[in-house]
């Protein structure tokens, strides 16, 4: 854990420092092409391999599919509270989904003119499902439920299998719920790269969203071109701005929400300008991490590494170093949380009030939990209904306005020294 001062020049420049995240090391992008190489010129063959090299798991090419019954299964061994949560996650996810879904339009600019766009769902996507030290059912629910309602003909989802090839209850039954059309026991790279290319018994997918590990984020922005991805994802990470009226406690746990994902990489930033507040902060930190890191090891690392407890002038300081920092998730406890948020110029997703720790953004809220970290903030958006979508421009001339602006066309394409441009419409005002 580290304490700051924006008025102490050296402070000032580690916490710049902070500014520069990797999504994850360069270094194993070599590494990984030697993989996504060999799936897609092996195919099943491969995959079989680095299932059984990765995750220590014989795989015929018959069991890379979640059969049917494995589904019902998960449904009979869940409780009902588990079920009626996983439920009611879904119903929202969609119901905030739907609010999103772009609308084809045409209007006329000028007489003769047609212009507009068209909307059209993917036919095909993919969603990888975080597993290992952390199974996220969540990021079932906060994807395939907008791929269901975007109106996605197939869902498919993938995820790493566990002990014998089991996959936990709850993400069986989330993926089931939430609308996927078939699933695959396959994790990491190797998945990956099954979607992306396709093999014999794997239908390749237009398009791979989903959070993922280093290697799983690498090999998305590698296979990128061959196939769409959402984003280029790193570790969580969560900033907090807060003032004299926070709770200690409330930021404590907050921070180390996202502090526990798991690779060891994650940061937990506090902005406050209140001095006490940092001092009870790093006392509660101390108390509600004791039991947490006995299930969490990589936890410790990041309270050592990758937590900052920073003192600032003011709240418009805290908002212009959040705006600069872009975090995937920005906390606002304040008096007046709202007009602090309304000075923040890129956040993943934002939290007003202290009544809203981001777990509920997690798991119930409304907007998908994948979001842009490491400052991608600043040019990319979170997941949403409009990332199932194609766009199509619509673009309708009469003869009659082919005419009317036949000289500047001619003319652009004289300055660009395209004469076939020219030609066609030429050719078409002179018949």
């Amino acid at each position: 854990m580290k304490i700051l001062d924006t008025k102490n020049k050296n402070d000032l420049n580690s916490l710049f420092a902070l500014f520069n995240r990797d999504a994850y090391p360069k270094q194993i992008e070599k590494e990984l092409s030697l993989i996504l190489e060999e799936v897609a010129q092996k195919g099943d063959k491969a995959v079989a391999k680095f299932a059984r090299k990765f995750d220590g798991i014989e795989l015929q090419k018959d069991m890379f599919r979640i059969k049917e019954d494995e589904f019902k299964e998960a449904e009979k061994n869940l409780n009902d509270e588990v079920k009626k949560s996983i439920l009611f996650a879904i119903n929202n996810i969609q119901d905030f989904a739907k609010r999103q879904i772009p609308k084809s339009y045409r209007f006329s600019p000028r007489k003769g003119v047609i212009l507009g766009e068209k909307f059209t769902p993917l036919n095909r996507v993919a969603v990888y499902i975080p597993g290992g030290t952390a199974p996220l059912v969540s990021t079932a629910i906060h994807t395939i439920a907008i791929a269901k309602i975007a109106g996605v003909k197939e869902i498919v989802a993938t995820t790493p299998p566990g002990e014998k090839g089991k996959i936990p209850d709850a993400i069986l039954f989330a993926m089931k719920n939430a609308g996927i059309t078939e699933a695959y026991r396959l994790g990491g790279v190797y998945g990956i790269a099954a979607l992306a290319y396709g093999t014999e018994s794997i239908k390749k997918v237009e398009k791979i969203v989903g959070p993922g590990n280093a290697y799983v984020t690498a090999a998305k922005k590698m296979i990128y071109g061959k196939t769409g991805i959402d984003m280029v994802a790193g570790p969580s990470e969560i900033m907090i701005i807060a003032d004299s009226s926070a709770k200690s406690k409330f930021i404590a746990a907050d921070l180390l929400s996202q502090a526990e994902h798991g690779s060891g990489f994650e940061q937990s930033v506090l902005l406050t300008n209140d001095k006490k507040l940092i001092e009870k902060t790093a006392h509660e930190i101390e108390k509600l991490s004791n039991d947490i890191i006995k299930k969490s090891k990589p936890l410790k690392k990041v309270i050592e590494n990758g937590l900052f407890l920073v003192l600032v002038r003011n709240l418009e300081e805290a908002a212009k170093i959040a705006s600069e920092y872009a975090p995937e998730h920005l906390e606002i406890l304040c008096e007046n949380p709202e007009r602090v948020a309304n000075k923040i110029s890129a956040a993943g997703a934002i939290f007003i009030g202290c009544w809203t720790p981001e777990a509920v953004g997690d798991y119930v809220a409304g907007p998908s939990h994948v979001l842009p970290t490491g400052g991608t903030a600043k040019f990319f958006n979170g997941l949403s209904t409009e990332h199932f979508f194609r766009r199509s421009s619509i673009i309708k001339y009469s003869k009659d306005a082919l005419k009317k602006e036949s000289n500047a066309i001619m003319k652009i394409a004289e300055l660009e020294g395209l004469d076939a441009h020219k030609l066609s419409v030429k050719l078409r005002v002179e018949s």
